[in-house]
């Protein structure tokens, strides 16, 4: 259903979002947008793995790819997530291309990796898929990892060359802040650093990606070479437009004030 690594492996420029909210209606909504992939946050969002089901069900029916990024390099974490029908994993803080090796076989069943085998689930379409679903498998799913710290910058190429990586994520504020300049994204420590990882994924062939907070960004991400762009989150999103509905009540209501202190009195 989902061609979401042979997009990748393709370099097509993709567009997602992050779902932070653990809520399987504005999961709903965000994949019915139109985007191409999006991003179940374990790491960081509200939801826990309990609401993870529910989200992956109403997402189903759209055509955006669902990635859930996982809490750790824990294997349980994988499986659960890729038993679930988990489409990619994106993996936090990966420093060195040994814990790449570490998400990448736990996205993989032996030989060539360390996921264990399992019929009964939804991934497998409760045994119907089983022997499809295993044989392809560690074609179809994605690796994401995240480089966030000095020590994965200066790793990237090395993890990149990981069979099984196929994209390096840049998570912007856990690299800015590990660079000790928290939210300063037009530092030059923090635009090397970037540039550092985007070159290191087309050296490899494989395809870089960053959190754009704003799509005012695209044009600077797609120029140092980054394709696999996420936007916003639903929490986001969400918080803009209430904020922005008040803003424009407020104003509708300052304006209708100011006319009727113009009126004359009767």
């Amino acid at each position: 259903m989902f061609d979401i690594r042979r997009r990748v492996l393709n370099h097509d420029v993709l567009f997602g979002s992050f779902l932070n909210l653990g809520s399987a209606l504005t999961a709903e909504i965000v994949a019915m947008a139109g985007f191409d992939f999006v991003l179940i946050d374990l790491e960081h969002g509200a939801g826990f793995e309990a609401h993870l089901l529910g989200q992956l069900q109403a997402i189903a029916h759209t055509g955006a790819a669902p990635i859930v990024r996982v809490e750790s390099l824990d294997r349980p974490r994988f499986h659960r997530v890729l038993d679930l029908g988990a489409q990619g994993i994106m993996v936090p803080h990966v420093d060195t291309p040994e814990m790449a090796k570490q998400a990448v076989a736990a996205m993989r069943y032996p030989p060539t990796g360390v996921r264990g085998v399992a019929m009964m689930n939804r991934a497998c379409g409760f045994g119907t898929t089983f022997n499809e679903y295993v044989k392809t498998s560690s074609q179809t799913l994605l690796g994401i990892m995240q480089i966030e710290s000095p020590e994965a910058v200066e790793n990237a190429e090395a993890i990149a060359e990981v069979d099984g990586v196929d994209v390096l994520f840049v998570g912007p504020l856990d690299l800015s802040h590990s660079l000790g300049i928290t939210g300063q994204f037009d530092h030059p420590k923090f635009i090397e650093a970037v540039r550092k990882v985007a070159r290191a994924a087309e050296h490899t062939g494989k395809m870089s990606g960053i959190l754009m907070p704003k799509p005012e960004f695209f044009a600077t991400c797609f120029g140092m070479g980054f394709r696999f762009l996420p936007c916003n989150s639903d929490g986001g999103m969400l918080n803009a437009a209430a904020r922005n509905l008040l803003k424009s009540l407020q104003t509708a209501k300052d304006q209708a004030l100011a006319l009727s202190d113009l009126k004359p009195q009767s």
